[in-house]
C-alpha cells in the first residue's frame, strides 16, 4: 500500500472514533435529560438526514477539492456539532450537524481509496478501512461508555477549565473530551497528501444565483444514481450494501436497547455488547479481504437473509455468555458480507461515474435505508411495541428485503447473462492488472 494510504487510515479511525464514541454520550445525555424512548432511537436517523438531503451535493463537493481537505472541513462540522450539544441546542438537532460533517466525510474517504490504489487493491483496501473503521467502533463505544460512566467522568467534571462552565453532566462532559478526538482528526487530515488526480470543479454560472447553481447539481446526481441502479452489478450490489448499512447503522441502537431490556444493562454496560458486535464485523470484514475477490462479490448475498433471521433470535438470549458468541457471529456475517459488495460497488461507480459521484450515490441509498428503519423502529416503539417486538419486525424486514433482492440477482443471470458475464469479465480483468 501507498504511504498516503496510511495517514487516511489514521485520520479514519479518529474521526470514526469520536463518532461512536458521540453516539453512546448523545444516548446518554438524552436519557439523563428524560426524554422519551423514540428519541433515543431517532439519533440514528437523524444522523442520517444530511446524508439524504445532501447527497447530490457533497460528491460534487468531493471530486472538486482535494479530499484531504473535504475530510479536515467535515471534522470541523462535527465539532460544531458537538457546540451546539454543549450550549443547549436540542440534542436531535445537534447530532443532525455531526451528519452533517459526516455525509460530507465519507465521499472524500471512500472516494481517495480508487484515486489511490489499482482496482487489484480495492477489496484488500476496503478490508482494511472496513476493519479499521470496526476497530474504531469498538473503541469508540467503549470509550463513549466509560467516559459517560461514574469513573471517569468524575475525573473529567473535576477538570476546571475557563469557559467550560457549561458542563454540567457526565454526558456534556464526554462530548467537549470527544471535540479533542476531531480535532486530532482534523490535523491528520491535513496531511493526506495529492494524488495527483485531476479535480472536477462545480460547475458554476457567473449569471446565476449560489442557490441556482448548487441546484444544477440535481439533475447530475440523479443520473449517477439512475446510471448506477440500472447497471446489472451495480444495482445488485447497491441493494444489498444499502440494506446491510441499514441494518448495522440501527444495530447500535438495538443492542443498547435490547441490553436494557433483556439484561438489565445501564448504557456504560451495555456500549461495551455493541463493541462486541463490532468484533465479529472486523474479523469477517478481514476473512473476506483475504478470501474473496470483485467477481465472487455476488455469492454472499445468503449471509444478509441470515443476519435478518439472527436479529429475531436475540429477542430469545437473556445470558451473557450466550450473548456474546452470538453478537460475534452476527457481526461477522455482516462483515464479511459488505467487504466484496462495497468493493465490488466502488469498482462499478468508478467505471460509470467517477469515485466522489459514486460514493455519494452509495450514500444517498444506505443512508436513506438507515433513515428509513430507524424511523421505522422508532416508530414502533413511540406506538407501544416493546423493545422485543420492535427488534421482531425490524430482523422480518431484513430478512425478506434481501431475500428479494436475491431473486432479483437470480433473474438478471437467467434474462441478461451476456451482459452480466462482460461486466465480470471486465472485474476480473481489473483485478488482474
Amino acid at each position: 500500500m501507498k504511504r498516503g494510504f496510511y495517514t487516511i487510515m489514521s485520520a479514519q479511525f479518529f474521526s470514526s472514533l469520536a463518532d461512536n464514541a458521540l453516539f453512546v454520550a448523545a444516548v446518554e445525555l438524552l436519557r439523563t435529560g428524560g426524554a422519551a424512548e423514540w428519541q433515543r432511537a431517532a439519533l440514528v436517523p437523524m444522523f442520517a438526514l444530511f446524508y439524504v438531503v445532501l447527497a447530490p451535493f457533497v460528491g460534487a463537493f468531493a471530486d472538486a477539492l482535494p479530499k484531504g481537505r473535504v475530510m479536515f472541513i467535515s471534522n470541523a462540522i462535527k465539532m460544531v456539532g458537538c457546540l451546539l450539544m454543549l450550549f443547549g441546542s436540542h440534542p436531535l438537532a445537534a447530532y443532525a450537524v455531526v451528519g452533517l460533517g459526516a455525509a460530507a466525510y465519507s465521499p472524500a474517504k471512500y472516494g481517495i481509496l480508487t484515486e489511490l490504489l489499482p482496482p487489484s487493491q480495492l477489496v484488500k483496501a476496503n478490508g482494511w478501512i472496513e476493519g479499521l473503521t470496526i476497530a474504531s467502533i469498538i473503541l469508540g463505544v467503549l470509550l463513549g461508555g466509560q467516559l459517560v460512566g461514574p469513573v471517569l467522568s468524575q475525573y473529567l467534571l473535576a477538570i476546571d477549565l475557563p469557559g467550560v462552565a457549561l458542563v454540567e453532566s457526565p454526558a456534556e462532559a464526554a462530548i467537549l473530551a470527544l471535540m479533542l478526538v476531531y480535532g486530532l482528526a482534523a490535523w491528520i487530515n491535513l496531511r493526506i497528501p495529492h494524488t495527483g488526480v485531476a479535480m472536477r470543479p462545480l460547475r458554476q454560472d457567473a449569471t446565476r444565483s449560489s442557490l441556482a447553481n448548487a441546484l444544477s447539481l440535481l439533475p447530475d446526481f440523479w443520473r449517477c444514481n439512475r446510471r448506477l441502479w440500472r447497471d446489472r452489478l451495480g444495482q445488485i450490489s447497491l441493494s444489498t450494501t444499502t440494506l446491510f448499512w441499514g441494518v448495522s447503522g440501527n444495530l447500535r441502537y438495538i443492542v443498547l436497547a435490547w441490553s436494557a431490556a433483556a439484561l438489565g444493562y445501564s448504557t456504560t454496560q451495555a456500549s461495551a455488547l455493541v463493541g462486541v458486535v463490532a468484533i465479529g464485523t472486523a474479523v469477517g470484514a478481514v476473512a473476506a479481504s483475504m478470501h474473496m475477490r470483485l467477481d465472487m462479490a455476488t455469492r454472499v448475498m445468503p449471509l444478509g437473509i441470515a443476519m435478518g433471521l439472527l436479529v429475531i433470535l436475540m429477542n430469545f438470549i437473556d445470558r451473557l455468555w450466550l450473548a456474546v458468541p452470538f453478537l460475534i457471529l452476527l457481526g461477522g456475517l455482516g462483515g464479511f458480507l459488505v467487504v466484496p459488495m462495497n468493493a465490488l460497488l466502488q469498482h462499478r461507480g468508478h467505471n460509470l461515474m467517477g469515485a466522489g459521484r459514486s460514493i455519494a450515490v452509495q450514500n444517498f441509498n444506505e443512508q436513506a435505508a438507515i433513515l428509513g428503519l430507524g424511523a421505522f423502529y422508532s416508530l414502533s416503539t413511540r406506538l407501544g411495541l416493546s423493545a422485543f417486538g420492535a427488534i421482531t419486525a425490524f430482523g422480518l424486514v431484513v430478512a425478506s428485503a434481501m431475500w428479494l433482492i436475491q431473486r432479483w440477482h437470480a433473474y438478471n443471470c437467467r434474462r441478461h447473462r451476456d451482459e452480466l458475464d462482460e461486466l465480470l469479465r471486465i472485474a476480473r480483468q481489473d483485478v488482474h492488472h
